[in-house]
């Protein structure tokens, strides 16, 4: 996947629709497939679906339980209550620089690392938001380990992604997971299963991290 000598040519600073990003539409259609979309779509068979993604928001979000052999080579060890706002500087940062919202940033890195810096998955990612050893290169990471340097990767690709999807949430992070080759393709959510429980799962979280900062923000 090599785009960061093309990532210059997209970087027309579209910001996800602040009216409809907190809403997720789903559509079940003929043969099955499961459509998902924070855009509110024309017609009937489209349901808003918001709730099935905020459920336990109450308790916090959870990492779903997992079996090998997809388990990490190095898991998340770190479960201190600290680390989901240690890291908010550099997540700021990357949201400003790169005009993706706090709660989605703080979400997949929920969802790819459990915000322990020192995780290692299989397949070779690394980090808090999961860097894979292409992505690395193309997204100019120095210094894959690095908190800061990997929040302003993982943040540059998912700006990259928004880019292609003009602003679509659900689109970019099933290209975050996928890859956007994947998602042009299947015109969606690519039909693998842990793609698929990979974005409802992100969504959960991105509920979750933006309540709390209205809650903060209220206070």
């Amino acid at each position: 996947m090599k785009i960061f000598k093309t990532f210059a040519a997209f970087m027309v600073f579209l910001v996800f629709p602040t009216a409809s990003y907190g809403n997720i539409y789903r559509h079940v259609d003929k043969n099955g497939v499961v459509h998902y979309t924070n855009r509110k779509p024309a017609g009937k068979k489209w349901k808003l679906v918001t709730r099935e993604f905020d459920k336990g928001s109450r308790k916090g979000p959870t990492v779903p339980k997992q079996k090998c052999p997809t388990c990490d080579v190095i898991p998340a060890t770190d479960t201190s209550p600290e680390r989901f706002s240690r890291y908010d500087h550099w997540i700021r940062e990357a949201s400003s620089l790169y005009k993706i919202p706090v709660p989605l940033i703080k979400a997949v890195i929920k969802a790819e690392s459990d915000f322990d810096p020192r995780v290692v998955s299989y397949k070779g990612a690394k980090g808090l938001m999961q860097i894979m050893p292409e992505v690395q290169i193309d997204m100019g990471i120095k210094r894959v380990f690095d908190p800061r340097d990997n929040i302003l990767g993982g943040t540059r690709l998912l700006r990259y992604l928004a880019n292609i999807f003009k602003g679509d949430m659900i689109l970019t992070i099933a290209g975050y997971h996928a890859g956007p080759n994947a998602v042009k393709k299947y015109r969606g959510i690519p039909p693998y299963a842990s793609t698929k429980a990979y974005v409802p799962t992100v969504i959960r979280y991105y509920h979750f991290f933006k309540k709390q900062m209205e809650k903060n923000s209220s206070r």
